[in-house]
């Protein structure tokens, strides 16, 4: 059965949009990347929704979650979104499920919560990002900082070349649930423009690094603070999560961590090996 579509107030007064297969058992919450959506998860859901209360969250300026008018777009705004849904939803222990931008959220939240966690993955995310994935995505903000499609189909033709591993199947839906009509009858991102150029926008490159530096050494901290059990997923082909950071995040940091690396995948696992990833999660969140 399809999920279905509910609203919880997040933290700045924005109204967050989440999807909602199942609501019953132990609450898994996924959360997506930077410029993807709940529907991401389509593929991952269903096989865990018998046994667990299973939701994906739109991330404040992606989906069909509110922008946020002042562009506070920051880990630490995503982080009390969490909160406030987890607070507005009664849920007293969790899994998260975090890809990329979601992995960092989840992150720093199971450090800040370590009683509420039941479990984290971690998938493809890394307190450090491998400098050729951040130039792949830097270079095609640049290129298209503000695209505007005349079809849903062109769209999924350049989505197709932004993720070239992907199914067929995944990049279709990523075009139906990515756009909204405007009123000239085109297509355009349903992503807030102001998150998507800010990771292009001109600033001062000492003070990019020092920030980057920071961030970095915080979800260092946060991983050391993790207890309850978590999985890093990684895909074979990734260019975000390099396998050197990867085995420190399980070797010397996590106190309970595991690592599985998933063949035919880059860093958009999830996408583009569906099976691969439904087989090593649902090993560790169902016990397979």
């Amino acid at each position: 059965m399809p999920p279905e579509s509910l609203r919880v107030q997040g933290s700045d007064g924005l109204s967050l949009h989440l999807l909602r297969w199942s609501s019953e058992g132990v609450p898994a919450l996924l959360i997506h990347g930077f410029g993807n959506e709940a529907h991401i998860w389509d593929d991952f859901a269903p096989a865990i929704a018998e046994a667990y209360q299973t939701l994906a969250l739109d991330l404040r300026g992606h989906g069909d979650s509110d922008w946020d008018e002042q562009g506070r777009y920051d880990y630490e705004n995503h982080v009390a979104d969490v909160e406030a849904v987890v607070s507005a939803l009664g849920f007293e222990r969790l899994v998260i499920v975090g890809h990329s931008l979601g992995g960092r959220v989840a992150m720093r939240f199971a450090a800040a919560h370590p009683e509420k966690m039941a479990g984290l993955v971690i998938v493809d995310s890394a307190p450090e990002l491998d400098p050729r994935g951040i130039a792949r995505i830097t270079q095609d903000v640049e290129e298209h900082r503000a695209p505007v499609f005349e079809t849903v189909r062109q769209y999924e033709n350049y989505l197709s070349t932004s993720y070239p591993a992907a199914t067929p199947t995944a990049v279709r839906r990523m075009a139906e649930h990515g756009l909204k009509q405007r009123e000239d009858g085109r297509f355009e991102l349903k992503m807030d423009i102001a998150f998507r150029t800010r990771v292009s926008d001109d600033a001062d490159a000492d003070e990019v690094r020092k920030a980057e530096e920071a961030s970095t050494a915080l979800l260092w901290d946060a991983l050391g603070k993790i207890e309850c059990p978590a999985l890093v997923v990684r895909g074979a082909a990734s260019d975000i999560m390099s396998a050197d950071v990867a085995d420190r995040m399980v070797d010397d940091v996590l106190a309970n961590g595991t690592l599985e690396v998933v063949g035919q995948a880059g860093h958009s696992v999830m996408t583009d090996n569906p099976e691969g990833f439904r087989e090593c999660v649902g090993a560790f969140m169902l016990g397979e």
